[in-house]
């Protein structure tokens, strides 16, 4: 089996401020598998656009739903937050029970796209637990946000896809969990915002930092300093989304976008596409010669992979290639 190359891996092995082609050969030195940890599995059904019904595994905890799907489906996994009294506000147990569906899938070679999305209506996350932060010492308080602020991290660190189905509000650190992701999708009626500062803080789990690299400086700068809340349509039109979608009468128009675009993902070499993804998102953060180093170390990475025979072979039998991760 080829072996893939973790985000972390990358990060060691090639600083911006070296941009030396020794990092690049420790890049290609420092490569491990992932393998597979889908454990505990319940089956679950949901039914689709054109009232069908699909199977797929889920584990079913307290604040969040991990839905594996099959079939047709197969490698695409759904993060379901799923907390209606407290609007998916993000507390304690929200952080443990992602931070350990994130290290999951982030080892699970199987898994090819993962979906956010909320499992409650009108609602993506509401931001921090408010009324739980009240009752934490202000001792607790950093601590806290640390922890929120690595899995909001780590959850960007994945090596596959990550798409964010925002079908309602994604206010202040729900914002900054869809900012982590690779694509955003958004309703045309959700609500957006970095809204911090009407609380007298500052978005703490990377908003500051993400969103000026979506939409440009000056207008982060205005969005979080006015704490304003934007719908769907005008996130799209400030590059904050890539999609903004005319929500259904079931409140999941996001969700359907998304699942459609994972679908697309589905069938590509999913080696390329985590090697693709590493390039893109280190090679941005440095200039462009350690950029151009970093995507030759990533393409070599492909090149011994039985996928890439498979690509060849299939064009040759005009074919739809067979994909196996390997």
């Amino acid at each position: 089996m080829a072996v893939l190359v973790g985000c972390r891996v990358l990060l060691q092995a090639i600083r911006p401020q070296t941009g030396t082609i020794e990092g690049v050969r420790r890049l290609q030195e420092h490569t491990k598998s992932l393998h597979n940890v889908l454990n505990n599995k319940l089956q679950y059904i949901r039914p689709t656009s054109n009232g069908a019904t699909r199977h797929y595994s889920s584990d079913i905890k307290d604040d969040l739903s991990i839905r594996y799907l099959d079939g047709e489906d197969s490698g695409i996994v759904v993060f379901g937050i799923n907390r209606p009294k407290q609007k998916n506000a993000i507390s304690k147990n929200l952080v443990i029970q992602m931070t350990e569906a994130v290290e999951s899938v982030k080892k699970n070679s199987k898994v090819r796209t993962v979906i956010i999305c909320s499992m409650v209506p009108g609602i993506f996350c509401a931001g921090a637990d408010l009324k739980e932060r009240a009752k934490m010492h202000q001792s607790e308080v950093g601590p806290f946000v640390s922890k929120a602020r690595a899995l909001i991290s780590e959850l960007g660190n994945l090596p596959m896809p990550t798409i964010a189905a925002i079908d309602g509000a994604a206010l202040g650190g729900g914002l900054e969990m869809a900012l982590s992701c690779d694509i955003r999708i958004a309703s045309n009626n959700a609500k957006l915002g970095l809204t911090e500062t009407k609380l007298a803080i500052i978005p703490g789990a990377g908003g500051t930092q993400r969103l000026p690299r979506a939409i440009g400086v000056a207008l982060a700068k205005e969005l979080i300093f006015a704490a304003r809340a934007i719908d769907g349509t005008e996130a799209k039109r400030l590059g904050l989304v890539s999609h903004a979608v005319e929500q259904n009468k079931s409140g999941d128009a996001a969700y359907l976008r998304a699942l459609d675009l994972a679908r697309e993902f589905n069938p590509n070499g999913p080696i390329a596409i985590r090697m693709a993804k590493l390039a893109i998102n280190q090679g941005i953060e440095v200039d462009l010669n350690t950029g151009l180093a970093i995507e030759e170390a990533c393409y070599a990475q492909v090149i011994p992979t039985k996928d890439r025979l498979e690509g060849l072979v299939a064009f040759k039998e005009k074919r739809p290639p067979r994909f196996k991760g390997e």
